[in-house]
């Protein structure tokens, strides 16, 4: 084991790992979007690879301030949430319960990133990246905002309509 590992190394190891999970979920996105049945879950859906795409960039302006090329490295959890989200699919596609279990793997997801962008964010704090705390910091309300969304869209019709 090397002890002369930092938290900026940490820092970077895991910008490392939500670079891959951010490119892996543009991937996850449209097909989440073409299998969602109400057409506002569809939009949700469409938005928020949008949002990815802007968040990609942002995470590759840090890579870019730490003097490194932005590259993923494998993150397994993701993986794992996203092929939680595709039996989802497989499993309750044509059925009331569709949309339910969507929005229940897109929280996964979003979770995920909350989870993982504000410890980026603390670490940046600590390490006196500003620019970076700005950028992560933007990141951060976007995943927040989305998981409202999700869970807005839940409570006022997608389980409702799961339930009947």
């Amino acid at each position: 084991m090397a002890k002369d590992k930092t938290l900026e190394d940490l820092f970077y190891d895991t910008l490392q790992d939500i670079y891959f999970a951010e490119r892996q979920i543009l991937k996850a996105l449209p097909k989440m979007a073409r299998a969602a049945q109400s057409s506002e879950l569809k939009a949700g859906f469409e938005k928020h690879r949008e949002e990815t795409e802007g968040q990609v960039e942002r995470l590759q302006q840090i890579f870019e301030l730490m003097g490194k090329r932005a590259k993923g490295k494998t993150c397994e959890a993701i993986q794992g949430i996203i092929a939680e989200g595709e039996e989802i699919i497989e499993e309750f596609k044509g059925t009331p319960a569709l949309d339910a279990g969507l929005i229940s793997s897109a929280q996964a997801v979003e979770h995920y990133e909350m989870a993982r962008y504000g410890t980026l964010k603390t670490w940046a704090q600590t390490l006196g990246l500003k620019d970076a705390v700005s950028l992560l910091d933007q990141t951060l309300q976007q995943e927040t905002n989305t998981d409202k969304t999700l869970t807005k869209l839940a409570m006022t019709a997608a389980n409702q309509k799961a339930a009947a």
